[in-house]
């Protein structure tokens, strides 16, 4: 016996009405992580006692600016899927729900967008 209603089996929705998108984005996300994370972690490492010449220099590579954006990119979006899912799953009142998606997608953008503009900024130069 499943709990769906007909039409949600043929158009292939769950509860959310968003299927399986939203899985699949955040795998994806998690997956394109992967070497990016691994990029990042060996830039710190070579941040390491550097000055903010040398950064600025390093950051000025377009192939480390491009990294480094998709790094950001895919990090801030994979954490708004992630937090989205906690809070649709835990949190029930509905208006202390839609509230908090609200602030995370808010919040990621907020703080993704001055990420992109700091590696931007350091990449032309600043």
């Amino acid at each position: 016996m499943s709990l769906r209603t007909p039409l949600g089996r043929v158009r292939g929705l769950g509860a959310a009405r968003e299927g399986t998108g939203h899985f699949w984005a955040q795998r994806l996300t998690a997956v394109a992580l992967v070497p990016l994370t691994f990029f990042f972690v060996v830039f710190v490492f070579l941040m390491i006692g550097a000055d903010h010449a040398r950064a600025v220099a390093l950051m000025g590579n377009p192939l480390v600016a491009v990294i480094m954006l998709l790094f950001i990119v895919a990090g801030f979006y994979h954490m708004k899927l992630g937090m989205q899912v906690v809070i649709e799953d835990y949190i029930h009142h509905e208006g202390i729900k839609t509230a908090s998606v609200l602030l995370v997608l808010l919040g990621s953008f907020a703080l993704g967008t001055a990420c992109v503009f700091a590696v931007l900024k350091l990449a032309f130069g600043g």
